[in-house]
């Protein structure tokens, strides 16, 4: 046996350390939600049967929990050991709290609270959190919050055969933002014409100078869909399901009209440009015509007997004469892949369990684990911690620089919070902190 296998026995380990701060990096997080006055912002917006004395507090225990890996109730108890409360500028309040709190919500408690989150992104954004651009294009798609037992509220086997719910995400292409976000039952495949007219007009009501683009993939395709989006003035850029008038529109197209762009080198592609015409509108408008653009591909050389035809793959988008040219509109489409990123973020931090039988409560923890998602991103935005062209990761965040130990102490009257030496992300630790601070601050 080893010296130091000798001394790891020796080791006592006793948990006594009142002034110990386990996961000092929320210093960060606390001060941004302490300069955006989200505790404030919460009691005003947000009030349950079990909120008390207010809102704030307990959904701010959720939201810090989810930074640093929490996705139970119980997890909330590590923002309460030590000197933890220290950092973060609110008392975080105990699991069971947490929990009759967010089972106390209704439906419409839930709306309040989707409201207050975009209240906050509008004061991160008018902070800085945000980088300015001339068009925002909002990327719309669901996923799986898969659950293991059917006494989960709303839980039901949707079309992948998993047991969960159905939520719907819309992420800011350029920063990975959840602008919005809507709890759905397992089975459910409705609902999101209406969360795309709520997504257009919350980001017109925060940033009513830029332009807006939507995209989606086909299966959130209808005319419906298109309608509305014509209706809001929206620019779209939505995938069509190959049905027959499409398979109609693609086949009629003329071989001069198909214009090679760049692929792999065991493949060759095209994109080509028609149009597509709606065959009746709601309430007796006119005939409703979007362009398609279509982009097929194929394999060639030895691996071609895997598809040796034509694959394609159509786009609907809004008509502008302005608008940007066929190969423009291939490539900014298949940006979109960039919103599974994002939520693949949100699954990995608080949406990785939905803790309450109660699907309202389950809906709130989805709108906490939002704003977990997006605290992330604006202390790297506003903390300047890497290039605002760049999206964020917020396990990144968490692991450099939350997720850290520290002893709160008293050096000379200045409370002092002692972080490790020698710590390898100190430097962005400081620069943002000091970015963050120089902030003003909300009531």
């Amino acid at each position: 046996m080893s010296d130091d296998t000798r001394f790891l026995d020796r080791v006592e380990a006793v948990f006594d350390e009142g002034s110990l701060v386990g996961d000092a990096g929320l210093l960060l997080a606390g001060t941004l939600a302490g300069r955006l006055g989200l505790e404030g912002l919460m009691d005003e917006a947000v009030r349950p049967p079990a909120a008390g004395r207010g809102s704030g507090a307990k959904i701010l225990t959720a939201v810090c929990s989810m930074l640093v890996g929490g996705s139970f109730f119980a997890d909330a108890d590590r923002l309460r050991a030590g000197s933890a409360c220290s950092v973060l500028g609110f008392a975080p309040v105990a699991p069971s709290t947490l929990g009759t709190f967010l089972r106390s919500f209704t439906w419409g408690h839930v709306r309040q609270l989707d409201r207050a989150q975009e209240l906050a992104l509008g004061r991160a954004w008018a902070a800085g959190a945000a980088p300015v651009a001339d068009r925002i294009t909002i990327d719309v798609d669901s996923t799986i919050a898969e659950v293991h037992s059917d006494a989960k509220g709303g839980a039901a086997y949707g079309h992948g055969g998993r047991l969960g719910y159905h939520p719907l995400v819309a992420s800011r292409d350029d920063t990975g933002e959840i602008v919005h976000a809507r709890m759905r039952s397992g089975s459910s495949q409705r609902g999101h014409v209406r969360f795309f007219a709520e997504t257009v007009n919350r980001v017109r009501r925060l940033a009513p100078d830029t332009a807006l683009r939507v995209r989606a993939d086909a299966g959130f395709f209808s005319w419906d869909l298109i309608d509305k989006l014509d209706d809001l003035d929206a620019k779209f850029l939505v995938a069509v399901p190959q049905n027959p008038s499409v398979k109609a529109a693609i086949a009629a197209l003329d071989e001069a009209d198909w214009e090679p762009i760049g692929y792999t080198d065991d493949g060759e592609a095209h994109v080509a440009e028609t149009t597509l015409v709606s065959a009746r509108r709601r309430g007796g408008k006119p005939a409703l015509t979007v362009r398609l653009v279509v982009r097929r591909t194929r394999l060639v050389g030895p691996q071609a007997d895997l598809f040796p035809n034509w694959r394609h793959h159509a786009v609907a988008a809004d008509i502008d004469p302005d608008g940007p040219d066929t190969r423009a509109i291939d490539t900014a489409y298949r940006s979109h892949a960039r919103v599974e990123l994002a939520i693949k973020d949100l699954k990995a931090g608080g949406l990785a369990h939905s803790p309450s039988a109660s699907f309202a409560a389950n809906a709130a923890w989805l709108a906490c684990a939002a704003l977990a998602h997006n605290i992330a991103r604006w202390t790297a935005r506003i903390g300047r911690l890497h290039d605002p062209n760049r999206l964020t990761v917020g396990a990144t965040i968490t692991k450099r620089l939350l997720i850290m130990p520290g002893r709160l102490v008293n050096r000379s009257g200045r409370p002092t919070l002692r972080l490790p030496a020698n710590w390898p992300w100190a430097a962005p630790f400081t620069a943002a902190l000091r970015h963050i601070r120089n902030l003003p601050r909300r009531c």
